[in-house]
């Protein structure tokens, strides 16, 4: 591992919950004072960091949703030190239609950030029904009242898993990200899907469960000796996110500067080094799990990237877009019964 790797690496980390917390100092203050901004999965990694990071900028209302009742109840203890007067907290599950609209009705977002998915990609593996559920309508309805309710910007958080797709859950994000660009032309909600790779420290994510297992002195656990991924550090993911809500009006899909994959091989041999742990320390590679890829990508054969007007935000403009309108609603007509490869298939045949 060269020596620029292991800078890499180290910043990464630096920026990583796991070993330091994002703190004021490093908060970009945000003028969002005209909006009532709704965040769902706000409980998640991404949707507590743009929490976070929106608390200490100006809003006219903030609304905090999420299914999960303890997390949603750890968020509010780490907020109420902030002027946080303006703050609601809602439990909701997202695909239940009535339940969504009163949320609309009551609080009238004029700014989405849409965080809340499945994203554990052998878990969704084995439970494709609610990844279609969830990712798919549970985004189609969460934008049909968007445009029902004239919100102005929908920020869709979706991931690089959405690039060339082979698991249920990169698949159900692709086709969450055609259907926007598809009601996109015939409204006037202005969608901004921000796709990127791994967020350091985020829930589930390889630098807590490495740093578990070296916690609890366990053999690491890798499913390859090549396998790499992109990263990028949690908060500047966010920040990068409420730049774009702030500052675009046009809808587009955005990409961030990532910089090269780092293989996991590395950040875990890094990981050991900052930890002072022996150089044989016992590695056992896994082999890849259900729908893992070996290696990650940010952008298909059919997209290509165009320069923002920030450096580290590029434009991903598609050249060859086709959406069947009619193959995507039929989705809600799928056999429960169905095995993960047929709903594959199906899922497959609409992208």
């Amino acid at each position: 591992m060269d020596s620029i790797t292991s800078n890499r690496i180290d910043d990464l980390l630096l920026n990583s919950d796991v070993f330091s917390n994002t703190t004021k100092e490093n908060i970009i203050q945000h003028n969002f004072s005209n909006d009532t901004i709704l965040i769902t999965g706000a409980a998640g990694s991404i949707g507590s960091e743009l929490a976070k990071q929106l608390i200490n900028s100006s809003f006219k209302k903030l609304i905090l949703v999420d299914i999960a009742e303890s997390p949603l109840y750890n968020l509010i203890k780490v907020l109420e030190k902030e002027n946080n007067k303006n703050v609601d907290f809602v439990i909701l599950n997202i695909t239940d239609k009535t339940s969504l609209e009163i949320v609309f009705k009551k609080y009238k977002p004029t700014l989405i950030f849409h965080a809340a998915a499945y994203k554990h990609v052998p878990l969704m593996e084995s439970n494709p029904i609610e990844a279609v559920k969830l990712n798919i309508f549970g985004t189609k309805l969460l934008t049909d009242f968007s445009i029902k309710f004239k919100v102005k910007k929908f920020v869709f958080i979706s991931t690089d898993k959405a690039v060339n797709p082979i698991s249920v859950m990169g698949l159900t994000k692709l086709i969450a990200e055609q259907y926007l660009k598809f009601v996109s032309k015939e409204n006037k909600v202005a969608f901004f899907i921000t796709r990127f790779g791994n967020v350091l420290g985020s829930n589930g994510s390889v630098v807590p469960v490495l740093k578990k297992q070296l916690d609890y002195n366990s053999p690491i656990t890798i499913t390859s000796k090549e396998i790499s991924r992109y990263f990028i550090a949690k908060n500047k993911a966010c920040q990068l996110i409420l730049h774009i809500a702030e500052t675009e009006n046009v809808s587009n899909t955005f990409t961030f500067k990532m910089g090269e994959p780092i293989k996991i091989i590395d950040l875990a041999k890094r990981m050991l080094f900052l930890e002072k742990r022996k150089e044989n320390y016992p590695i056992i590679f896994t082999g890849l799990r259900p729908g893992e890829k070996l290696h990650e990508e940010m952008t298909s054969n059919s997209e290509e990237l165009i320069a923002s007007n920030h450096p580290d935000i590029f434009i991903v403009k598609n050249t060859s877009e086709h959406f069947d309108y009619e193959k995507f609603l039929n989705l809600i007509n799928l056999n429960t019964e169905s095995t993960t490869e047929e709903i594959k298939t199906i899922l497959k045949n609409l992208v």
